[in-house]
Protein backbone atom coordinates (compact mmCIF):
# COMPACT_ATOMS: atom_id res chain seq x y z
CA UNK A 1 0.00 0.00 0.00
CA UNK A 2 1.43 3.35 -1.02
CA UNK A 3 2.01 6.39 1.60
CA UNK A 4 -0.96 8.14 0.02
CA UNK A 5 -3.55 5.61 -0.39
CA UNK A 6 -3.00 5.27 3.00
CA UNK A 7 -2.89 8.68 3.99
CA UNK A 8 -6.59 9.04 2.16
CA UNK A 9 -7.85 5.85 3.87
CA UNK A 10 -6.83 7.42 6.89
CA UNK A 11 -8.33 10.57 5.96
CA UNK A 12 -11.54 8.91 5.24
CA UNK A 13 -11.51 7.36 8.36
CA UNK A 14 -11.31 10.45 10.37
CA UNK A 15 -13.94 12.27 8.25
CA UNK A 16 -16.39 9.17 9.08
CA UNK A 17 -15.39 9.46 12.61
CA UNK A 18 -16.04 12.82 12.37
CA UNK A 19 -19.59 12.19 10.62
CA UNK A 20 -20.62 10.46 13.46
CA UNK A 21 -19.93 12.67 16.14
CA UNK A 22 -22.07 15.45 14.66
CA UNK A 23 -24.86 12.81 14.54
CA UNK A 24 -24.55 12.39 18.15
CA UNK A 25 -28.02 13.26 19.76
CA UNK A 26 -27.69 16.10 22.45
CA UNK A 27 -29.97 15.44 25.62
CA UNK A 28 -32.86 18.27 25.49
CA UNK A 29 -33.35 20.57 28.32
CA UNK A 30 -37.14 19.33 29.01
CA UNK A 31 -38.62 16.22 27.85
CA UNK A 32 -39.21 15.76 24.15
CA UNK A 33 -42.42 16.79 23.09
CA UNK A 34 -42.61 15.77 19.39
CA UNK A 35 -41.18 13.29 16.74
CA UNK A 36 -40.90 10.59 19.27
CA UNK A 37 -39.79 7.74 16.96
CA UNK A 38 -36.19 9.46 16.29
CA UNK A 39 -32.65 9.03 16.96
CA UNK A 40 -32.39 9.49 21.29
CA UNK A 41 -29.06 10.85 22.73
CA UNK A 42 -26.56 8.54 24.55
CA UNK A 43 -27.38 9.46 27.78
CA UNK A 44 -29.82 10.48 30.28
CA UNK A 45 -28.38 12.48 33.32
CA UNK A 46 -28.68 10.72 36.34
CA UNK A 47 -29.98 7.25 34.50
CA UNK A 48 -27.62 4.41 34.12
CA UNK A 49 -27.80 3.53 29.71
CA UNK A 50 -28.10 -0.25 29.74
CA UNK A 51 -27.25 -2.42 26.64
CA UNK A 52 -29.09 -5.49 25.17
CA UNK A 53 -26.31 -7.44 27.28
CA UNK A 54 -26.53 -5.44 30.37
CA UNK A 55 -30.50 -5.54 30.52
CA UNK A 56 -30.55 -9.25 29.92
CA UNK A 57 -28.03 -9.88 33.02
CA UNK A 58 -30.49 -7.94 34.69
CA UNK A 59 -33.42 -9.46 34.04
CA UNK A 60 -32.12 -12.93 34.35
CA UNK A 61 -30.99 -11.76 38.00
CA UNK A 62 -34.27 -10.51 38.49
CA UNK A 63 -32.89 -7.85 40.32
CA UNK A 64 -34.72 -4.68 38.89
CA UNK A 65 -38.63 -3.56 38.11
CA UNK A 66 -38.83 -3.77 33.69
CA UNK A 67 -41.16 -0.86 32.94
CA UNK A 68 -42.32 -0.89 29.80
CA UNK A 69 -44.21 2.54 28.40
CA UNK A 70 -44.78 2.01 24.81
CA UNK A 71 -48.41 3.83 23.96
CA UNK A 72 -51.41 1.93 24.02
CA UNK A 73 -52.94 2.56 20.45
CA UNK A 74 -56.60 4.22 21.31
CA UNK A 75 -60.15 2.73 19.94
CA UNK A 76 -61.24 4.88 16.80
CA UNK A 77 -64.25 6.85 17.52
CA UNK A 78 -67.27 6.69 15.99
CA UNK A 79 -66.66 3.15 14.97
CA UNK A 80 -70.19 1.56 13.76
CA UNK A 81 -72.42 -0.31 16.40
CA UNK A 82 -71.67 -3.74 16.55
CA UNK A 83 -67.98 -3.62 15.78
CA UNK A 84 -65.83 -5.42 17.29
CA UNK A 85 -62.52 -3.69 18.44
CA UNK A 86 -59.42 -5.89 19.46
CA UNK A 87 -56.36 -3.85 20.60
CA UNK A 88 -53.01 -5.18 19.03
CA UNK A 89 -50.89 -7.21 20.91
CA UNK A 90 -48.30 -5.95 22.70
CA UNK A 91 -44.92 -8.06 23.49
CA UNK A 92 -43.05 -7.14 25.73
CA UNK A 93 -40.36 -8.16 28.12
CA UNK A 94 -41.56 -10.66 30.55
CA UNK A 95 -42.78 -9.66 33.72
CA UNK A 96 -42.48 -6.40 32.85
CA UNK A 97 -45.11 -3.64 34.41
CA UNK A 98 -46.66 -1.80 31.17
CA UNK A 99 -47.50 1.73 31.56
CA UNK A 100 -48.58 3.10 28.40
CA UNK A 101 -48.56 6.20 27.82
CA UNK A 102 -46.58 7.71 30.00
CA UNK A 103 -43.22 8.66 28.17
CA UNK A 104 -45.20 11.96 26.19
CA UNK A 105 -43.44 14.84 27.14
CA UNK A 106 -46.34 16.34 28.72
CA UNK A 107 -48.86 14.13 30.40
CA UNK A 108 -52.05 15.31 31.93
CA UNK A 109 -52.26 15.16 35.90
CA UNK A 110 -54.60 11.86 35.58
CA UNK A 111 -51.76 9.95 33.48
CA UNK A 112 -48.78 11.16 35.62
CA UNK A 113 -50.51 9.97 38.65
CA UNK A 114 -51.12 6.72 36.93
CA UNK A 115 -47.42 6.28 36.11
CA UNK A 116 -46.77 7.54 40.12
CA UNK A 117 -48.95 4.97 40.95
CA UNK A 118 -47.92 2.16 38.70
CA UNK A 119 -43.86 2.89 40.00
CA UNK A 120 -45.09 2.68 43.81
CA UNK A 121 -47.26 -0.25 42.93
CA UNK A 122 -44.38 -2.45 41.02
CA UNK A 123 -41.40 -1.08 42.97
CA UNK A 124 -43.55 -1.67 46.70
CA UNK A 125 -42.73 2.17 47.38
CA UNK A 126 -39.50 1.26 47.35
CA UNK A 127 -37.71 4.40 45.76
CA UNK A 128 -34.39 3.06 45.82
CA UNK A 129 -34.98 -0.07 44.04
CA UNK A 130 -33.74 -0.77 40.59
CA UNK A 131 -36.51 0.55 37.41
CA UNK A 132 -35.31 -0.26 34.19
CA UNK A 133 -37.49 1.74 31.88
CA UNK A 134 -37.69 0.75 27.67
CA UNK A 135 -40.11 1.25 24.84
CA UNK A 136 -38.59 0.39 21.43
CA UNK A 137 -35.43 1.43 19.68
CA UNK A 138 -35.06 5.07 19.27
CA UNK A 139 -38.60 6.03 20.84
CA UNK A 140 -38.42 9.26 22.75
CA UNK A 141 -41.24 7.87 25.27
CA UNK A 142 -38.67 5.60 27.16
CA UNK A 143 -36.32 8.58 27.66
CA UNK A 144 -39.19 10.58 29.20
CA UNK A 145 -40.22 8.28 30.89
CA UNK A 146 -37.07 7.40 32.81
CA UNK A 147 -36.19 11.05 33.13
CA UNK A 148 -39.45 11.67 34.82
CA UNK A 149 -39.01 8.62 37.07
CA UNK A 150 -36.21 10.29 38.00
CA UNK A 151 -38.22 13.23 39.09
CA UNK A 152 -41.12 11.37 40.89
CA UNK A 153 -37.73 10.65 43.39
CA UNK A 154 -36.40 7.35 42.48
CA UNK A 155 -32.96 6.64 42.49
CA UNK A 156 -31.84 4.13 40.40
CA UNK A 157 -33.07 4.38 37.33
CA UNK A 158 -31.59 2.18 33.93
CA UNK A 159 -32.77 3.43 30.43
CA UNK A 160 -32.95 0.30 28.27
CA UNK A 161 -32.94 2.43 24.54
CA UNK A 162 -32.75 -0.37 22.61
CA UNK A 163 -35.90 -1.45 24.10
CA UNK A 164 -38.14 -4.39 22.53
CA UNK A 165 -36.21 -4.17 19.33
CA UNK A 166 -32.70 -4.83 20.62
CA UNK A 167 -34.56 -7.67 22.62
CA UNK A 168 -35.76 -9.31 19.79
CA UNK A 169 -33.09 -9.21 17.38
CA UNK A 170 -30.96 -10.78 20.17
CA UNK A 171 -33.71 -13.90 19.93
CA UNK A 172 -35.04 -13.27 24.02
CA UNK A 173 -37.92 -14.34 25.02
CA UNK A 174 -41.09 -11.89 25.40
CA UNK A 175 -44.38 -12.77 26.05
CA UNK A 176 -48.40 -10.88 25.66
CA UNK A 177 -48.42 -7.95 27.97
CA UNK A 178 -51.35 -6.10 29.41
CA UNK A 179 -51.35 -2.79 30.53
CA UNK A 180 -51.77 -2.18 34.00
CA UNK A 181 -54.71 -1.09 34.78
CA UNK A 182 -55.69 2.22 35.80
CA UNK A 183 -57.49 2.97 38.86
CA UNK A 184 -60.97 3.66 37.25
CA UNK A 185 -60.46 0.25 35.33
CA UNK A 186 -61.00 -3.29 36.82
CA UNK A 187 -57.99 -5.80 36.22
CA UNK A 188 -60.08 -8.64 33.79
CA UNK A 189 -60.30 -11.70 36.74
CA UNK A 190 -58.23 -14.64 35.57
CA UNK A 191 -60.04 -18.01 35.14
Amino acid sequence: MTVSIARSMLALMVLAGAARADELVPEPQNYRTEDYRAPVPDTLAGARVLSTREAEAIWRDKAAVFVDVLPRPPKPPNLPAGTVWRDKPRFNIPGSVWLPDTGYGELAATTEEYLRHGLMRATGGNRAALIVVYCQADCWMSWNAARRTLSLGYSNVAWYPDGTDGWERANLPTAEAQPEPRPTEQRPKEP
